[in-house]
C-alpha cells in the first residue's frame, strides 16, 4: 500500500484564489471587529490556509468613524508614540484619533493581531480603511460579510 488515498495539499501565490470582502464597521465593538479582519486577512476562514503564505483576500472596511470601544476606553485607553528628540513622548486617546485620523484605530488593532514578519506586513496590505461610506474598489465587487457570519 505505497498511495495513500488523500494528499496534502499546501497553498502558495500561484494556487490562491483571493477575494475582496467589504465589511461595515457603523457600531461594531473595535477589537471584535479587529479579530475578525484579521482572520480573514490571513485565510484562516478557508480551508486551504496555509501559515506560511498569503492566502487571505482583501478586506474593505467602510465607515470606521463610527466603531465603538465598550467601557471607559474612548477616553482613559491612551496611545504612545514617540517622536524621536529628548522628551518627545507624545499621548493620544482613541477620541482624539477619531476626530484627527479614524482609520488609525483599526489599522492598529488588525496590526496587532497579525504576525509581526514579513508576511504580517505584507498581509497588512491587504487592509483597506475608509472613514465614510465611499470607497473606490467598486470595480473589483466586494462581497459584503457581516461578523456573525464568519466561522
Amino acid at each position: 500500500m505505497d498511495s495513500l488515498s488523500y494528499k496534502t495539499i499546501s497553498a502558495n501565490a500561484a494556487t490562491v484564489t483571493k477575494e475582496w470582502v467589504l465589511i461595515d464597521a457603523n457600531g461594531e465593538v473595535l477589537g471584535r471587529l479587529a479579530s475578525q479582519i484579521a482572520k480573514i486577512l490571513r485565510g484562516k476562514n478557508k480551508p486551504s490556509y496555509t501559515p506560511h503564505a498569503d492566502c487571505g483576500d482583501y478586506v474593505v472596511v467602510i465607515n470606521a468613524e463610527k466603531v465603538k470601544l465598550t467601557g471607559k476606553k474612548m477616553t482613559d485607553k491612551v496611545y504612545t508614540r514617540h517622536t524621536g528628540y529628548p522628551g518627545g513622548q507624545r499621548y493620544a486617546t482613541p477620541a482624539d484619533y477619531l476626530a484627527k485620523k479614524p482609520t488609525f484605530l483599526i489599522e492598529k488593532a488588525v496590526k496587532g493581531m497579525l504576525p509581526r514578519t514579513r508576511l504580517g506586513a505584507a498581509l497588512l496590505k491587504n487592509l483597506k480603511v475608509y472613514a465614510g461610506e465611499e470607497h473606490p474598489h467598486a470595480a473589483q465587487s466586494p462581497k459584503t460579510v457581516k461578523l456573525n457570519e464568519i466561522k
